[in-house]
């Protein structure tokens, strides 16, 4: 297959595996009632296995990173995959909380962290044009997983029980990724003999030495804003439903409410990508990062079912949409031999960003007993996103070259 081809198999493939190992981790609350219901674990102390997944993401993302740097992406998805494979088969056989929580915390999240980041570092090495759709598609990809994985694993559950299910669900991993994981390569750029940058972006990038890109200004900016970027939707994400509830919303209700918002945030990553590819990356992500802190204070207005709909659809269009524009400005603006530890290190903000959101708005809750003060604290963090990224001055934008220096 032509190599001119043979990206778009690159792009498939991490869509796919994004797909079911990110939708393998975000299973987990179809499983909280029954676990709960046969264990006596607490519902708290299930949930906290997704706190542990959280943070060991944001821990081995940019390790996960660096390693798809020194021996290749296909060599880390392989490991990731075998990773996930053994973490779902053992939650299957786990007897105690502690057991659960290691597990799943530390191989699941761990897992999902060594896809991520490869997989969006090695497609923005295959694309000099389309790369914002690329990266946009292979997001979008993992954005399916609310809507595929986890209705499968709760279709699981219903016919067998949680730790059958568990079992399942890693046999799924291994066959689905497996393969796909196999057909991951490097860029060619990154062949023996490439070169790996154009003429202009090699003589801008020689001097740079991964140490040096992780305290550029440049990769500062873009870790602050992706953190804040993440901590405002996160709590919108985790809260809405039960604000949602708070108004009189019958539950099931409620939780239509996030599968919109999932549904329409397919849309938006594909959405920003081309508007990215066509307008540049920074200024619609900068427009994006605006548009979404208007859109989590959106909510404080809204009451009824309507209105929630439509506020969701607005938000989860937008706020998944700018996602990965922090791959594209990543490639535009550091080697593609460090890409995997950038990528890496902008994806531990953002899942330190998400683990933020729902540890404020409980807070915010239980102290003034309503969630108004949680959208309007989204909007101020959302703001500060927007005030960060502006800062933030690509090759191409006077200063640019200063900065990066």
């Amino acid at each position: 297959m032509p190599q001119g081809h043979y990206r778009w198999v690159i792009v498939g493939a991490g869509g796919l595996m994004g797909c079911v190992a990110i939708g393998a981790m975000f299973a987990l609350p179809v499983f909280l009632a029954p676990m709960a219901a046969e264990t006596g674990w607490s519902r708290t102390g299930i949930s906290t296995a997704m706190t542990i997944a959280f943070l060991t993401m944001a821990v081995g993302s940019i390790g996960w990173g660096a390693v798809s740097d020194r021996f290749g992406p296909r060599a880390t998805v392989l490991a990731g995959t075998a990773t996930l494979t053994a973490g779902m088969a053992l939650c299957a056989v786990v007897t105690s909380l502690v057991q659960f929580q290691l597990v799943f915390g530390l191989l699941v999240g761990g897992a999902c962290s060594a896809i991520f980041a490869p997989m969006m570092a090695a497609v923005t090495g295959w694309f000099d044009t389309h790369r914002s759709l690329a990266v946009s598609l292979v997001s979008a990809g993992m954005g399916m997983a609310p809507l595929t994985v986890a209705p499968f694993a709760a279709w699981l559950i219903a016919e067998h029980d949680w730790r059958t299910a568990f079992l399942l669900l890693a046999a799924l991993v291994l066959v689905v990724m497996l393969p796909a994981a196999l057909l991951v390569r490097r860029a060619p750029i990154l062949a023996p003999g490439q070169e790996a940058e154009p003429a202009d972006a090699r003589a801008y990038q020689a001097r740079m030495g991964l140490a040096q890109a992780l305290r550029s200004p440049k990769f500062l900016v873009l870790v602050v804003t992706n953190f804040f970027c993440c901590a405002t939707h996160s709590g919108p994400i985790f809260h809405t439903v039960s604000y949602a509830i708070s108004c009189g919303i019958a539950p099931i209700a409620a939780v239509s409410i996030y599968s919109l918002e999932g549904l329409a945030g397919l849309f938006g990553r594909v959405g920003f990508g081309l508007l990215g590819d066509h307008f540049g990356a920074k200024p619609v992500l900068v427009l994006g990062l605006l548009a979404q802190a208007f859109g989590a204070l959106a909510y404080i207005g809204v009451r009824e079912l309507e209105g929630f709909y439509a506020v969701a659809a607005l938000f989860g269009f937008i706020y998944a949409g700018v996602m990965p524009l922090y791959a594209v400005l990543a490639r535009e603006n550091f080697p593609l031999r460090m890409m995997g530890t950038i990528i890496g290190g902008l994806a531990m903000a953002g899942s330190l960003g998400m683990a933020t959101g729902p540890l404020l708005g409980g807070w915010i809750y239980d102290a003034y007993a309503t969630y108004s003060w949680l959208y309007a604290a989204s909007f101020a963090l959302g703001i500060g996103a927007c005030l960060v990224a502006l800062t933030f001055r690509p090759r191409d934008e006077p200063g640019g070259r200063l900065l990066a220096a």
